[in-house]
């Protein structure tokens, strides 16, 4: 296997809702491919999609029942701290729930945790170490 990532897919409750956030609050832009069913939006290198978890659950074939820590979270790194508070109070204007406010952290580098509509986790980062932007 090649190890590359192509595709992280969320699924969602209320595809317009999701949207909304991950378009105005994030500022995305979907892709062409895109249709009523599935957004698609290109981060770089690696696609997002949002789609609907019940068909998400019913593809994969589990149920959509689940609650907690789901032991997965999202990262994308900015090139200042400045820069992370900024996407931080984006997401926070947008809908978004902060789980941990921006700050300095252990290994050394900056981050803050939000949490989408859905209740998936992202973490935005800046690492002075690496530039992962």
């Amino acid at each position: 296997m090649k190890p590359k990532l192509a595709i992280i897919t969320l699924g969602v409750t209320d595809m317009a809702v999701a949207k909304k956030f991950y378009e105005q609050g994030m500022g995305l832009v979907p892709e062409k491919e895109s249709c009523d069913s599935i957004t698609f939006y290109d981060m770089n290198g690696v696609w997002l999609s949002l789609y609907p978890k019940d068909k998400l659950a019913e593809d994969v074939t589990i149920s959509t029942e689940g609650n907690g820590f789901s032991g997965v979270t999202i990262a994308h790194n900015e090139p200042s701290k400045e820069e992370v508070r900024k996407v931080i109070e984006q997401a926070r204007s947008a809908g978004g729930r902060i789980i941990k406010e921006p700050q300095n952290v252990f290994w050394g580098g900056y981050s803050g945790y939000f949490e989408d509509p859905d209740g998936h986790l992202w973490e935005i980062a800046y690492n002075p170490f690496v530039d992962l932007t």
